[in-house]
C-alpha cells in the first residue's frame, strides 16, 4: 500500500505561516549512527536556513527542534528554536506529547521513528532490518518497530538514507520507490576530529603494524568473522585492534588465550578512534547488514585502506574505495588482510579513490535535498 498522506502547503488560504517541527527525541538517546545522522542533519538544516541557500518559502517558516524535558544534550543552532516540552520519555513522548506539540505543523522526524497519527510528518527510516533480519532482534523489539513502520507508511511520507534501503523499505511496507526521498548519510562530522597520537603509545601500537575494527557487538556488526580471520591470520605481531564499549562479551567468548592477535581497546574518544584510523594498515568492516555504512567514510577521511564486507548498502557507499569479501568468510577475510600486508601504505590511486567516494556525500547536500523535498 502506498502512502497515503498528503503534504499540506506551507501556508494556508489566510496565508498564516506553518510551523515547521523537527522530532527531537534523538537527544536523549544513546549516540549511535541515527542520532548522529539526525545532529548533523538539524544542524545543517539551521545553516542552510540562515543563509540564502535554501528556499524562501522554508526561510520564512517558523521552525522548532521539540526535545524531551529530560534531555541534556543541546545543539548549538542559529535559526531553529529548541523547545523543551512533556514529561514523558521513549515512545510514549513521541506518540503523546510530541504529537500534542506539532499539531498543526509540519513535523520531520529523522531518527526511525515519531508519531503515527501525525497528519503531515515525513520519517526517515534508516533500514528495514527488523524485517529482513529478525534474528537480529527480541521479538518485543520487532513486534513494536515492525507495528509502527507498517503504520508511518500509511499514515506519514517516508524518506531513507541509500537506494539500498529505499529498494528494502519499498518491498517490506509495500510502497513505490518512486515515493521515497533519499537524503543520504555522511561521515564530514569525523574531518574536524583532531586525531590523539598518543593512542598508539598507551596500546602499544606501532604505525601500519595492526588492523582496526571499530563497531557495537550487535549481530548485524558480525564482530566474530573478524576475530576468526585474526585468528587465521596468525600474526601476532600485526593484531586486530576491536573499538567499542559493548564488545567485552564477545571478545572473552572468542579470545581464548592472550596471544591470539586480538586487542581490545574499548570504548575511546573520537580523537583517539581518528588516530587509529590514521595509522591502521586497515579497516576491517564485516557487516552482515547496513542500510548505509559510514565508518567505512569515517576510515577513508584519514586515508585508511577499508576492507569491507559485501553487504549491499556498504558497496553502494565505498564503491571502488574498498576491497571486498563475503561477510560470512572468513578465509577470504584472512587473504584481503594478508593482500594489505603485502602491499603496505595506501597508494596514490587508492586515496583518489577515496577522495572521490567522500566527495559524494555531505550534510549540507543531503539538508538541502530535504529541504527542496519539503518545499
Amino acid at each position: 500500500m502506498q502512502s497515503q498522506s498528503r503534504f499540506v502547503a506551507l501556508t494556508n488560504q489566510n496565508g498564516i505561516e506553518l510551523k515547521l517541527f523537527i522530532n527531537g527525541r534523538f537527544l536523549s538517546q544513546k549516540l549511535t549512527g541515527v542520532q548522529r545522522y539526525a545532529a548533523e542533519m538539524v544542524k545543517a538544516i539551521d545553516s542552510l536556513l540562515a543563509s540564502d541557500q535554501s528556499p524562501a518559502s522554508l526561510r520564512a517558516a517558523e521552525w522548532q527542534l521539540l526535545v524531551p524535558g529530560e534531555t541534556s544534550e543541546v545543539l548549538n543552532l542559529t535559526r531553529i528554536k529548541v523547545r523543551k516540552i512533556g514529561r514523558l520519555s521513549g515512545h510514549a513522548w513521541d506518540q503523546i506529547e510530541l504529537a500534542r506539540a506539532a499539531a498543526g505543523g509540519r513535523l520531520i522526524s529523522l531518527a526511525n521513528s515519531g508519531p503515527v497519527f501525525h497528519r503531515d510528518h515525513i520519517v526517515v527510516i534508516h533500514d528495514a532490518q527488523v524485517f529482513r533480519r529478525p534474528d537480529f532482534f527480541s521479538w518485543r523489539y520487532l513486534a513494536v518497530h515492525r507495528t509502527m513502520d507498517r503504520l508511518l507508511a500509511r499514515r506519514a511520507r517516508i524518506g531513507t538514507v541509500s537506494v539500498f534501503s529505499r529498494s528494502e523499505l519499498a518491498a517490506t511496507l509495500g510502497l513505490s520507490k518512486t515515493d521515497i526521498p533519499i537524503f543520504p548519510n555522511s561521515a564530514e562530522h569525523f574531518a574536524s576530529t583532531v586525531p590523539d597520537p598518543g593512542i598508539l603509545d598507551r596500546l602499544g601500537l606501532q604505525t601500519s603494524k595492526y588492523f582496526l575494527f571499530v563497531g557495537s557487538k550487535t549481530k548485524n556488526k558480525n564482530l566474530t568473522v573478524a576475530i576468526e580471520a585474526a585468528r587465521l591470520l596468525e600474526r601476532k605481531d600485526i593484531p586486530l585492534v576491536i573499538v567499542g564499549g559493548d564488545n567485552s562479551k564477545v571478545f572473552q567468548d572468542n579470545l581464548g588465550e592472550s596471544e591470539s592477535g586480538l586487542l581490545l581497546a574499548g570504548r575511546l574518544t573520537d580523537g583517539e578512534i581518528a588516530a587509529l584510523y590514521a595509522h591502521a594498515l586497515a579497516f576491517v568492516f564485516p557487516s552482515l547488514y547496513e542500510g548505509f555504512g559510514v565508518p567505512p567514510l569515517e576510515a577513508m577521511i584519514f586515508g585508511c585502506p577499508v576492507i569491507a564486507s559485501t553487504a549491499d548498502a556498504v558497496m553502494e557507499t565505498c564503491g571502488e574505495a574498498a576491497a571486498y569479501f563475503c561477510a560470512t568468510d572468513a578465509r577470504a577475510l584472512k587473504q584481503l588482510m594478508l593482500q594489505r600486508l603485502a602491499a603496505g601504505a595506501i597508494s596514490d590511486q587508492e586515496r583518489r579513490m577515496q577522495q572521490d567516494r567522500l566527495a559524494l556525500y555531505s550534510w549540507q547536500k543531503s539538508a538541502r535535498a530535504l529541504l527542496e523535498f519539503l518545499a
